[in-house]
């Protein structure tokens, strides 16, 4: 059994204000990569009106919807394909400045859960301690799990000096340490629980920004990510930013996908 997974922050709900609604386009990238399990953010109102705007999405995509309202931020979202159907959901809202959701599916090799989330943009203190939370509350060795999202991080493996100079001051302070390098803990803080980074590092890992989506404050930055406890670690295959098309101007993140051999599980 072979799932695929992506994560996306569609930024602000698939709509820019006063310059049109993005949505199109953003179901139409999603049904090119064909997942099995969706993790999105960023999704501005989709809570509103009864979710209807969340169920459009769903609907769209022939999937179910786990949808995380946010106190301070934008909510979240997980989505599965049937024949998956999920058995167990939660959400985390008031630890975070956006949110979590979190959704447990059946599959052949197990349950697995998905922790779909978005990590504070501006406070890299904050970041760290949402990331330390996040981490402690659902790193496990024996479960699988994947943990998922917008993690406005950097990785501790990879020199950040071109991409924080390119950076314009206000938007650099929210990726520097107390010495003035790169803010890498809450990637780290990850690792130290056991979560493991699906990225192999081939190719452009880049993320942000999109060549016609916007996103000023970003300067061609790896900051969505697929995470795996120790027990799904193996199971990841390829990894790819999803490119070209629709990507390049339905939101000012790419998408990332991960597909995972569940026989190797067993």
């Amino acid at each position: 059994m072979t799932l695929r997974l992506v994560t996306w922050n569609i930024k602000t709900g698939g709509v820019d204000r006063g310059r049109g609604d993005r949505l199109g386009a953003v179901v139409e990238v999603l049904r090119g990569a064909r997942p099995d399990l969706l993790a999105l953010q960023e999704l501005r109102d989709f809570d509103r009106h009864g979710g209807r705007r969340m169920r459009a999405v769903a609907d769209a995509l022939g999937m179910t919807a786990h949808l995380s309202r946010s106190v301070f931020g934008q909510p979240v979202a997980v989505l599965a394909r049937p024949p998956l159907r999920f058995t167990r959901t939660a959400s985390v809202r008031w630890r975070l400045h956006h949110a979590a959701a979190v959704a447990t599916v059946s599959t052949d090799a197990g349950p697995l859960t998905v922790v779909s989330t978005h990590l504070n943009p501006f406070s890299p203190y904050r970041r760290l301690r949402e990331a330390r939370w996040l981490a402690a509350r659902y790193a496990s060795g024996t479960r699988l799990v994947l943990l998922a999202g917008d993690l406005n991080s950097l990785d501790p493996d990879t020199d950040h000096t071109g991409t924080l100079a390119r950076l314009a001051p206000l938007h650099r302070r929210r990726h520097l340490a107390a010495d003035g390098g790169a803010d890498t803990r809450a990637m780290a803080a990850f690792a130290r629980a056991g979560f493991a980074d699906l990225w192999r590092g081939d190719g452009d890992g880049r993320t942000a920004p999109t060549s016609a989506g916007g996103g000023a404050e970003f300067s061609g930055m790896r900051l969505d990510y697929v995470l795996a406890g120790p027990a799904a670690a193996g199971l990841a295959g390829g990894t790819r930013v999803v490119r070209g098309g629709a990507a390049e101007h339905a939101s000012d993140h790419y998408p990332v996908a991960v597909d995972l051999d569940l026989t190797a599980a067993r």
